[in-house]
């Protein structure tokens, strides 16, 4: 986080509304906290995969977008333990 330049308070807004964006696109059904705790760790998990092929993302935009990839990986990785 603090290599895209933003704060604590902004990955917190930006991580709920790339959770919530996730949970929308997966048809999944998560409360706002785990929507928040989906947007940043998603966003964490989709820059360190991201980086391995030579992308990063930066700023608010590119934090929402890993945000959302990443939440979207942590939710199909939790339909396939629930299955």
């Amino acid at each position: 986080m603090e290599n895209a330049g933003i704060g604590w308070i902004a990955a917190i807004i930006i991580g709920g509304i790339a959770g919530w964006l996730a949970e929308q696109f997966m048809k999944s059904n998560m409360g706002v906290l785990m929507n928040i705790i989906l947007g940043i760790v998603g966003a964490i998990v989709a820059n360190a995969l991201l980086s391995v092929f030579g992308i990063v993302l930066g700023g608010w935009i590119g934090y929402l977008i890993a945000g959302f990839i990443g939440a979207c990986i942590l939710i199909a990785i939790a339909r396939m333990f629930r299955r």
